[in-house]
Formats: C-alpha cells, sequence, structure tokens
C-alpha cells in the first residue's frame, strides 16, 4: 500500500475556483485502478491551503496516477493559481 499526501497552496483570492478543480480531480482519481482511497481537505483557518490523503493499491498505481489526462488538466488549471509548487510526498503508515 502507498501513501501519498499532497499540500497544493493557492493565491488566496483563487481558494474557490483551486476547490472545483481539486473536487474533479478527486472524482476521476477515484475511479482509477488501484485507487484505494483518495480524500480532499481544505484547511479551515486557511481555506487556499488543500491537502490529499492518497492510498494506492501499489507504486505501479500511484505513478499511474501521475501520468492521467485528468492530473495534466488539474495541473495546467492550477498552475496560474498556485502559490507554491505543490508539495508530493510518500509515506509509510505507521500505526
Amino acid at each position: 500500500m502507498i501513501h501519498i499526501l499532497a499540500r497544493i497552496t493557492v493565491k488566496p483570492d483563487a481558494a474557490s475556483a483551486a476547490r472545483t478543480v481539486l473536487m474533479q480531480l478527486v472524482e476521476q482519481s477515484r475511479q482509477e485502478p488501484g485507487c484505494v482511497s483518495y480524500e480532499l481537505y481544505q484547511q479551515h483557518a486557511a481555506p487556499h491551503v488543500f491537502q490529499t490523503v492518497e492510498r494506492w493499491l501499489d507504486q505501479e498505481s500511484a505513478d499511474g496516477h501521475m501520468k492521467t489526462p485528468h492530473v495534466a488538466a488539474a495541473i495546467a488549471a492550477g498552475a496560474a493559481m498556485f502559490a507554491a509548487p505543490p508539495g508530493i510526498l510518500p509515506y509509510n503508515k505507521l500505526t
């Protein structure tokens, strides 16, 4: 099982538009083979900061996700909104 956390920080005035793009990404990603779960969070005190919590069956599934047209479309749509590059990091579950 592969666990990936991605932090997406957008410009404050782009929070609503980014939320729409990310919600579409979640919907499409959940349909991918190998996707165990894909959750999206929006920071309460800073609504321009989003976090995904993803679980993939294996590394091949996680790598394939990054090559899908819907990930490319989300990155292209979000590029002008990003306040910083997305931080996409794999984690090992300890408990």
